[in-house]
C-alpha cells in the first residue's frame, strides 16, 4: 500500500526552523502497530495521521515511542496540508482527538489551535527533577495533566540550561516544561520529554496549554507572545480564552512523498 507523506515545519514562516512532523493523511484507519512503525521509522518527535469524519476529520500523533493524548505542532502541520494541499474549502477544520475537539482557524498566513487549558496545580518536585536542575535557580513548579513545569528567573537562564537528560528521563511525566519571561515577547520555555523518546522538542504547542494560563494570570494580559528558544526555536501568537487556549504559529512545507506499507 501506498501513502502520501509530507514534512512540514510548524511554528515558524522559514524553512529549517520550527518543529518538522510528518503528516500522513488516511481514508480508514490502518492497524495501530502500522502507524507506530510508521512514526518509528520517520523518526520525528511526532507523526500525524488523520481520517474524514462526519464534522471533519479525526487525528491521531504517534512519537517514535509511543502515542501521545495531544500535539500541536503536528496540528498544526496537518491543519496546512488540508488547507494548502488537499484544498480544504472554508477557514476552519474540526479535529476529534484524544484530547477532545480541537480546531484550527486559517487567517492571511497564520493558523490558530483552539485547545483545552491544561490543569496544573503547586507540585513538590521530585527529587530528579530537583537533581538533574541542580545548577537552576527554580522559582516554581507545577504538575499538569502530564507535564511538570519549572519557572525560572531569566530568559537567559532558560537558554543556557545546564541540565542532566539521563536523570531527567527518570522523572515519572510525559516531560519537563522550562519557563521564564521573556525579554522581547512574553515569555520563552523550553521542553524536555525524553520518557516519550525525544530528548528535547524545537516547538511544543500542547505545552503552551499549561504556559499560556499560567502566564495570563502572573502578567495580568490574556494576548499573549511567546518564543521556544531550542535550536532551531519557534514564534507563537498565544491568547487565554477562558477554558480553551489558542495557539498560533505559521508553517511551511519541506517534503512531500510517498511511503510503502507492505
Amino acid at each position: 500500500m501506498k501513502l502520501n507523506i509530507y514534512q512540514i515545519d510548524a511554528f515558524t514562516s522559514q524553512l529549517f526552523s520550527g518543529n518538522p512532523a510528518a503528516v500522513v493523511p488516511l481514508e480508514n484507519w490502518l492497524p495501530d502497530e502500522v502507524l507506530q512503525n510508521i512514526a518509528a521509522e520517520n523518526n520525528l518527535a511526532e507523526t500525524a495521521f488523520y481520517v474524514p469524519n462526519e464534522t471533519g476529520y479525526h487525528i491521531r500523533w504517534f512519537t517514535p515511542s509511543v502515542e501521545v493524548e495531544l500535539c500541536g505542532h503536528a496540528t498544526l502541520a496537518s491543519a496546512y496540508v488540508i488547507f494548502n494541499i488537499q484544498g480544504f474549502e472554508g477557514d476552519l477544520i474540526t479535529f476529534a482527538s484524544l484530547s477532545g475537539e480541537l480546531t484550527v482557524l486559517r487567517k492571511d498566513n497564520w493558523l490558530t489551535l483552539n485547545f483545552p487549558v491544561d490543569q496544573y496545580h503547586i507540585a513538590v518536585p521530585p527529587p530528579a527533577l530537583m537533581e538533574s536542575l541542580a545548577a537552576a535557580s527554580i522559582l516554581e513548579v507545577y504538575k499538569g495533566k502530564t507535564d511538570y513545569m519549572v519557572v525560572l528567573d531569566s530568559e537567559a537562564e532558560v537558554r543556557d540550561l545546564d541540565f542532566d537528560i539521563i536523570v531527567l528521563s527518570t522523572i515519572p511525566a510525559r516531560g519537563i516544561i522550562i519557563t521564564a519571561p521573556g525579554d522581547e515577547v512574553d515569555f520563552v520555555s523550553r521542553f524536555f520529554a525524553p520518557q516519550s523518546g525525544i530528548d528535547e522538542d524545537p516547538v511544543t504547542g500542547s505545552a503552551h496549554t499549561t504556559l499560556i494560563p499560567y502566564w495570563a494570570e502572573k502578567l495580568s494580559k490574556t494576548e499573549l507572545t511567546a518564543k521556544q528558544l531550542s535550536k532551531r526555536g519557534g514564534y507563537l501568537k498565544c491568547e487565554l480564552d477562558g477554558d480553551r487556549v489558542n495557539i498560533g504559529g505559521q508553517a511551511r512545507i519541506y517534503l512531500r512523498g510517498e511511503i510503502e506499507t507492505e
